[in-house]
């Protein structure tokens, strides 16, 4: 939610934290993150009062498309008044844009079933999650108070890193809690809590193969299948900035023949759409009109 406001363009840490409305230390906490993780950068607006902003890096840029895929999944998917918060302008070819992940060679979407992989040079396995046991984010939806946003219901109905790790497994046709829990590493309790967030969600269905006893398997709705495309730009982001040795998969897009990096495209004009140039106009009172500008 602070890299969304990024995008609207606060960069002071009073501006975060009354659009926000959370706590000094948590959000001094996450910009230190941020900034630690090169998506953010420290500078001053004013020495002589040593007052901070912290901007977007070039990386923390590019982290836009992202967002707008995130976006695009929530604005089609998740039923939520206002429907569509933002709609987007693509100044390149001066349209409305509802922009999609798609191949650069084909210039069409892309989805799981005309997707297939095979191993990069970064590939490798790492050993299942050791590290403290992960709480289940805080709803993101509260933060809508201020901001109705399709990224926070889209990162709702992920609900939170254990709950993306086991959507991943499943678009690598990894489908029974046994399995899952080896994959993981995830305690019994936690799977089950976010299997059923998931079948709540209308992202998996829970399909049986055996009787005696009775043992089922979670495939993946169509509603669940769509966010293959915002996992393709998260992949296309973390292969360009965090790949030290090259892609851990090479992805080919089967319905054109090519091997290919994810784009998130404009539909009008299909060409990859960059922050800079795109326009927004909102479809209801945005709270950095209320925000004061010394500038």
């Amino acid at each position: 939610m602070i890299l969304r406001e990024c995008y609207f363009g606060i960069r002071r840490f009073q501006d975060f934290q009354e659009i926000l409305n959370i706590p000094r230390g948590t959000l001094s906490a996450r910009l230190n993150t941020l900034v630690a993780e090169n998506i953010l950068k420290k500078s001053s607006s004013d020495p002589a009062k040593k007052r901070l902003e912290y901007k977007l890096t070039e990386q923390g840029i590019d982290l836009y498309k992202v967002m707008i895929a995130l976006m695009s999944f929530g604005d089609k998917w998740i039923e939520a008044s206002p429907k569509h918060p933002l709609k987007l302008r693509h100044k390149i070819c001066n349209h409305e844009s509802h922009p999609f992940v798609g191949c650069p060679h084909c210039r069409q979407e892309i989805t799981a079933s005309e997707v297939t992989y095979r191993n990069g040079p970064g590939f490798g396995y790492e050993p299942a999650y050791p590290g403290p046991k992960l709480r289940k984010s805080a709803d993101p939806l509260l933060l809508e108070k201020r901001r109705p946003s399709s990224v926070a219901r889209a990162l709702r109905t992920i609900g939170d890193q254990w709950g993306f790790m086991v959507l991943r497994e499943a678009f690598f046709k990894v489908r029974r809690f046994d399995q899952i829990q080896n994959k993981l590493g995830i305690s019994p309790n936690t799977l089950t809590n976010r299997l059923n967030h998931f079948l709540e969600e209308g992202m998996f269905q829970k399909v049986q193969y055996q009787n005696n006893p009775d043992r089922f398997e979670y495939r993946l709705t169509t509603k669940g299948r769509a966010i293959f495309s915002s996992f393709m730009s998260m992949l296309a982001w973390g292969d360009k900035w965090l790949a030290k040795d090259g892609p851990p998969i090479i992805l080919t897009h089967t319905k054109c023949g090519h091997d290919f990096t994810p784009l998130v495209m404009c539909d009008f004009c299909k060409n990859e759409i960059h922050a800079k140039d795109m326009g927004y106009d909102t479809v209801y009172i945005d709270p950095k009109a209320s925000v004061k500008s010394e500038s």
